[in-house]
């Protein structure tokens, strides 16, 4: 029985916090748009949570097709070993959640993150820094320590110093997934309900939230402020969704906003 918005916004008191474990972590934004539709809802009804080579969707840069840069990368990465196969079986991208973050491993890349079964370790394959920077520090778990040193000695901004996960075969919701966290701003929506399609448990995180204010106009430029403040007073993530949906701004500056929220408004802080 499907229920109402109004039986969902009570969710937000009942839906359970996330979990705060270290996991590989898959960061995406469940309401931007994916053909006709959300992201979310592609997700709900393929059920599986794919690669750009797959979806053709990223929320870092759109190069995955034959001799791209994704491309390139991958067929460094991983000695060829994916570079005739088909789209679907690609490995998908996240990053290992090293601080047990209840916001996920990856925030760059989404407000929202699956968070899979300890099992996924075992299939995937790990680097730092992120592999648009080519690294040659490459491995499966056993090289997580060294990587993560790395990671918290680099210096890099926030959004930067995530170790990357690759993790190889299906990412299958009802199977693989332990929990899809959602920010707080998607409970009683159709977020949320196209969420309660995927058959895993839902967690929430405690939210981004941010006046364009004290956002930092040297972080992305003042006139990425400037947009921010076009969107309205009070940012959250659902906010930049519909801006992303209505295409009325370049992509590539609705997900710099969304950068600045990131980096500005994490209510846990």
């Amino acid at each position: 029985m499907t229920r109402s918005a109004d039986e969902r916004r009570q969710d937000v008191g009942v839906r359970p916090s996330a979990a705060r474990v270290e996991a590989v972590t898959l960061q995406f934004h469940p309401d931007w748009p994916h053909g006709a539709g959300k992201v979310i809802e592609s997700m709900a009804t393929d059920r599986h949570y794919r690669s750009q080579f797959a979806t053709g969707i990223s929320n870092g840069g759109l190069t995955a097709f034959r001799g791209g840069d994704r491309w390139r990368w991958e067929s460094r990465l991983f000695s060829g070993r994916y570079d005739y196969g088909p789209a679907s079986e690609r490995p998908v991208y996240g990053a290992w959640n090293r601080r047990a973050d209840p916001f996920g491993g990856a925030v760059r890349f989404g407000s929202s993150y699956v968070r899979l079964r300890p099992e996924a370790v075992s299939r995937s394959t790990f680097c730092f820094p992120d592999s648009v920077h080519e690294p040659v520090d490459v491995g499966d778990a056993t090289l997580l320590p060294h990587l993560c040193r790395m990671a918290d000695e680099s210096g890099f901004d926030d959004l930067d110093e995530c170790v990357e996960a690759h993790v190889h075969g299906p990412v299958r919701f009802g199977v693989d997934v332990d929990a899809l966290v959602l920010d707080p701003c998607f409970m009683g929506t159709d977020v949320e309900a196209a969420a309660e399609q995927l058959g895993c448990r839902i967690e929430v995180h405690p939210g981004f939230r941010a006046s364009p204010d004290v956002f930092d106009p040297e972080y992305r430029g003042a006139h990425i402020v400037d947009l921010a403040r076009s969107l309205g007073d009070e940012l959250t993530p659902k906010m930049i969704g519909d801006a992303a949906r209505a295409g009325a701004h370049p992509a590539q500056s609705i997900k710099q906003v969304w950068h600045c929220l990131a980096r500005f408004g994490r209510l846990d802080r």
